[in-house]
């Protein structure tokens, strides 16, 4: 009789040790010190020193090694003068992020995210239907076409027609282009808070869901503060916030720039911000005016909430911070695009960025 014989649960050697909890810590420390190794093995040496990290019989520079035994670490120029992140270290920060970030995705089936509407697709399902014309051969189910064949006509005079055929169901797979802008003015660590980190690690969440559980779907990420520029995954862990004022035009402009050169008919802009725009360019210099809402620098900004609007690219703001300025400039923003805004706190910030990312994918155009 087939079924499944269940043992005993032993879990990995390795799992729980005293260098993956140190592994953990410093990783999430690796985000706040924009990838400086020393820096932050310098925090993690203090933190053990107040808490008790480490042990008598495994410590700070048993760990250490262990790092770079297991290559977590590299030399940044081959000479064995300085640390730095390893393409290992990376990926299993974005890991982590996906997980701590995003924990109802565990149960999700991978795979591309299938919308409501049969007919002609790419994904196969379990349920078949009679063979029509135009269906492709890649589709025919060949054990229940033979099966029919046989019920009508029997092992000795065995054929195959076409009423026999039958073919797999299919379902279309929305494809999303999603560009994340985040900002990287001053006020992401003014007055003591640290907004960046909590940013970066949901761009690290969504860089590594899309990249292992929706192929098809495209990325790209931007960073803006005075200007706006494209940044690599591998970069996220090393954003650092400058003496910027928000030039959200400039992120807007790049990130429809690059969905316009999008194919697939869904699109989406998210973006991160705690602060209201302060900054435009004009020619070659900038304007800025960082005192209540700027007529100029807002009228700029909602032009190019309307175009998107008219391009069928929703944007979805996720402000972290509380200022009324803000509040009244997000609200005014959201409906010249006819978009989504939440007003997200630093701990809910990823649970409201992935169930809207969830939920724009279900979109068919």
């Amino acid at each position: 009789m087939n079924g499944w014989r269940f043992s005993k649960y032993i879990p990995d050697g390795d799992e729980g040790s005293p260098f993956q909890r140190l592994l953990k810590v410093l990783q999430e420390i690796l985000l706040h010190t924009a990838g400086d190794v020393s820096e932050a093995l310098s925090w993690l040496t203090e933190l053990d020193r107040q808490y008790g990290l480490t042990t008598p019989e495994y410590g700070m520079a048993d760990f250490i090694q262990e790092l770079i035994d297991k290559g977590y670490l590299k030399t940044s120029d081959g000479s064995g003068s300085g640390m730095v992140p390893s393409a290992k270290m990376e990926l299993d920060i974005r890991k982590n992020a996906l997980e701590d970030i995003f924990q109802d995705l565990k149960r999700a089936k991978a795979g591309g995210h299938n919308t409501r509407f049969f007919g002609k697709g790419d994904e196969r399902l379990p349920e078949t239907r009679p063979y029509q014309y135009g269906d492709g051969m890649d589709q025919i189910a060949a054990a229940e076409s033979l099966r029919n064949a046989q019920i009508r006509f029997g092992i000795d005079d065995f054929r195959l027609t076409q009423e026999d055929l039958e073919v797999h169901e299919t379902v279309y797979q929305a494809q999303t282009s999603t560009v994340l802008m985040i900002d990287i003015s001053h006020s992401m660590i003014l007055y003591g808070e640290d907004r960046i980190t909590p940013a970066k690690k949901v761009a690290l969440a969504l860089a590594e869901l899309i990249t292992t559980r929706y192929p098809k779907d495209t990325l790209d990420i931007i960073v803006f503060g005075n200007d706006a520029w494209r940044v690599e995954i591998k970069d996220l862990p090393y954003l650092q916030v400058g003496p910027y004022h928000t030039n959200t035009v400039a992120g807007l402009e790049l990130a429809m720039e690059i969905l316009r050169k999008r194919r697939n008919p869904n699109k989406q802009i998210f973006m991160i911000t705690d602060g209201k725009p302060t900054c435009i360019k004009k020619g070659k210099s900038y304007y800025k005016n960082s005192f209540g809402l700027d007529r100029m620098i807002i009228r700029r900004t909602m032009h190019l909430a309307a175009a998107a609007k008219k391009l069928n690219i929703p944007i979805t703001t996720f402000m972290i911070a509380s200022d009324p300025l803000l509040v009244r400039f997000v609200e005014q923003f959201t409906m010249a695009n006819a978009g989504k805004a939440f007003y997200a706190g630093l701990d809910n910030l990823g649970a409201f960025l992935f169930r809207d990312y969830k939920e724009n994918k279900g979109r068919r155009s």
